[in-house]
């Protein structure tokens, strides 16, 4: 049986946590930051955990993680 490729884009956006749920970068922060308040991008800098339905998918992705 040959090795499973992992989706590259996808090893660059999520990390697995200690736990082993999936780690993800917020969206929304990359520019146009002048209308946003600081509290907001403050918030934008901090990691979140991917939803529950779209683990299967992430993991199908991502292989060995």
């Amino acid at each position: 049986m040959p090795k499973m490729k992992t989706n590259r884009g996808a090893a660059k956006r999520f990390k697995a946590t200690g736990g082993g749920r999936i780690r993800r970068a917020k969206a929304f922060a990359s520019h146009i930051l002048t209308k946003k308040s600081t509290k907001r991008k403050r918030n934008l800098r901090k990691s979140a955990l991917i939803a529950e339905v779209d683990t299967k998918a992430v993991r199908r992705m991502l292989p060995y993680m």
